[in-house]
């Protein structure tokens, strides 16, 4: 079945808004900030505002909940600064939002920058580069700090309603449906008369997963979201398919970003994190409500999302299946991936992602008929800084194809074709829960007890896999437990990001590059980084988990019983790869992924049935692709191999998402303490 690539739906609703867009611009927007017109009469907005004299404020809005239980509803602190200059005039501007919790407990960016104030508690500097670059070109920014964070009332929920509701009750505000204060317990009122409604709400992994939930509400005034490596259902940022993938709960993130009032405050919260989302991986009410993707029907915003196809925080998985839910909608939409792992644009193509980030919200927030809707849909990173085009993005011709593992010469090593396996016939491992998939790939040539591997001939051609995988396994356990993992591997030398570095791809350096005015207390000036690379044998480009005990149900996990065949399907994470013409391509199926999945209770041995195991995998091209790349040959591996390089192993990873690129230690006891356990699936569960 083909994939469908699915191009934007102008429905009446979406044209009937981008023309009020355009009309509320011409009408209100800064005239003076709009220069001279560009390549086809395109402009865009300039900086004739002073940053230095911009309006720098704090309000409180109301979020008509009350999450911490004390009896009034909360409010969420909002800092922003605006062009006084357009105050002045009586003309209003549209809003660039970041909605985060990290603004005190862990900062913000590459350089982890936090907010700070002045004496009075008025801000001073606002993290990032946002208000540095926008507001002189006649923009507001606006930092709100969400529920139980910073200076905010209320507990932090992880997703939850709390969470969402502290942006949106921000966006409803900024559009004159929601009450503000100017202080967080007093009662002299403050509205948004400066705003023109427009909002846009940005933000790396934690920020981006508010963006998503926000726009899944269907708010009126949001008109695009640039989520950035961020979530699209919680409950896959913690399981796959039962499988756990940290230690913890959301209960121990929630701790871990509150402020110290909060934790004080929020017992009960905790509580309910932790009951809520029990270790066992089963799907709850609470996951449900963490779930953004069926609310994508709702979505009224434009979407421009960035994902690292590397990101092993947090994984592409959700960015393909957010990707596909917008596009099954019809939703305005565009796409960076890039070969880094949870990196910010800004610190992988730092001028490129500037200039397009302020095309974009020229375009949706002032209006202004620039282009950029009609440009290519994907850009996507080939090699470091090699990047690429796609009109459509999984593109034309994109279709799902099927192939087997078979049997090969030695144990363990088989071959990878359209041809399926004979009935009968079976390979064997044993989990190890001390090795990896890098360590599965560098011996994929070779017999081992821990993984099975098959692979293509060398390819005559080069085959591009484009969008998300599938992998159905039937196997049959020793034990009551299990946990699976399934990797894809392009075997054959390559240069690419050293996305398992503690840099993800990126290092850091001591020059610095300014992106707008500063001021004694906020500098526009950021250290610059070039691509971290690293020469390889093999590249992972996609993996997925499951456990086996959520054959039956992927809500609800139960004991396997020994000796018995049971089948499920593993979700492989979206990406965009080109395996090179004599390169190979592999399937590597195992057990625990080290350091990405947590073992089982049990170590048990899986005979994987191959006539009943298959990849369903998005060749741009499909199966004639695949039979022109491979000319139908299998090559047999006769001998063992040599050992493969890859990156090095993945590091076990705390759940937090947005935290710093350079290996800063995180207090793992500070995160762990929330009131949830830890203990993996038993038998007797």
């Amino acid at each position: 079945m083909p994939i469908c690539a699915r191009g934007t739906r102008l429905t009446y609703r979406s044209l009937l808004a981008a023309a009020t867009a355009a009309l509320m611009t011409v009408t209100l927007s800064p005239a003076d900030a709009l220069g001279a017109p560009g390549p086809q009469g395109a402009r865009e907005t300039t900086p004739v505002h002073s940053y230095e004299n911009a309006i720098r404020e704090s309000v409180w809005v109301d979020t008509r909940l009350d999450g911490d239980g004390d009896g009034r509803t909360d409010r969420v602190a909002v800092d922003i600064v605006r062009p006084r200059e357009a105050a002045q005039q009586g003309r209003t501007v549209p809003v660039i939002m970041d909605a985060s919790p990290y603004y005190a407990c862990c900062g913000r960016g590459n350089e982890s920058q936090r907010k700070t104030y002045d004496a009075a508690g008025n801000p001073v500097q606002f993290p990032l580069y946002y208000d540095n670059y926008f507001v002189p070109r006649g923009y507001a920014f606006a930092a709100v700090d969400l529920a139980g964070t910073s200076r905010s009332d209320g507990c932090a929920d992880v997703g939850g309603v709390s969470d969402i509701q502290s942006a949106k009750a921000v966006v409803d505000w900024l559009n004159g449906r929601a009450d503000g204060w100017t202080s967080r317990t007093g009662t002299q009122r403050t509205t948004a008369a400066w705003s023109n409604g427009a909002t846009g709400m940005i933000g790396k992994s934690y920020d981006g997963t508010v963006a998503n939930g926000v726009a899944a509400t269907g708010v009126e005034g949001l008109r695009t979201i640039v989520p950035i490596g961020a979530i699209s259902t919680w409950y896959d940022y913690y399981f796959a398919k039962g499988a756990p993938l940290y230690g913890s709960g959301p209960d121990g993130l929630s701790h871990y970003v509150n402020s110290p009032a909060a934790r004080q405050r929020c017992g009960a919260v905790q509580r309910r994190l932790a009951s809520g989302a029990p270790r066992n991986g089963d799907l709850t009410p609470l996951w449900a409500e963490r779930d953004h993707v069926p609310d994508a029907s709702k979505v009224r915003a434009s979407v421009l999302a960035v994902h690292g196809m590397q990101d092993l925080n947090v994984r592409p998985k959700h960015l393909g299946q957010w990707w596909d839910a917008l596009a099954a909608q019809g939703v305005e939409r565009r796409i960076w991936l890039s070969q880094t792992g949870h990196v910010d644009p800004f610190d992988f193509r730092r001028s490129h992602w500037v200039t397009t980030l302020h095309r974009w919200f020229d375009h949706y927030l002032m209006g202004l008929d620039n282009g950029v809707d009609r440009e290519p849909m994907a850009e996507i990173e080939r090699a470091p800084d090699q990047w690429t085009t796609d009109t459509a993005w999984p593109p034309s011709g994109t279709v799902r194809t099927e192939l087997h593992p078979g049997k090969g010469a030695l144990a363990g090593v088989g071959t990878l074709s359209a041809t399926p396996a004979p009935p009968g016939a079976t390979e064997s491992f044993t989990d190890d829960r001390t090795q990896d998939e890098t360590d599965w790939a560098a011996q994929i040539d070779r017999s081992t007890r821990a993984k099975t591997g098959f692979t293509t001939a060398p390819l005559t051609r080069p085959l591009r896999l484009s969008g998300s995988s599938t992998v159905r396994i039937t196997a049959t356990p020793t034990t009551s437990t299990a946990h699976l993992s399934a990797v894809l591997v392009d075997l054959g030398p390559d240069t690419i990001r050293d996305y398992a570095a503690a840099g993800e791809g990126i290092t850091t350096l001591t020059q610095r590059t300014c992106w707008g005015p500063s001021t004694p207390g906020d500098s526009s000036c950021y250290r610059e980084t070039r691509a971290q690379n690293r020469a390889v044998d093999h590249t992972i480009f996609s993996r997925g988990w499951a456990d086996l005990g959520n054959h039956a149900s992927d809500a609800q996990g139960r004991p396997l019983t020994p000796g018995r065949a049971h089948t499920i399907t593993l979700d492989l994470h979206a990406t965009d790869h080109v395996v090179p013409a004599g390169h190979r391509l592999a399937l590597i199926i195992a057990g625990t992924d080290a350091g990405l999945i947590e073992p089982p209770a049990s170590t048990p041995t899986l005979t994987l049935d191959l006539s009943r195991t298959s990849a369903r995998l998005p060749i741009v091209g499909g199966l004639a692709a695949l039979a022109r790349a491979t000319d139908g040959a299998v090559a047999p591996v006769l001998a063992p191999g040599p050992l493969l390089r890859g990156v090095e192993g993945p590091r076990a990873r705390l759940p937090i998402p947005g935290t710093a690129l350079n290996g800063t230690a995180v207090d793992s006891t500070a995160l762990n303490s929330g009131t949830g356990s830890s203990d993996r699936r038993t038998a007797g569960r």
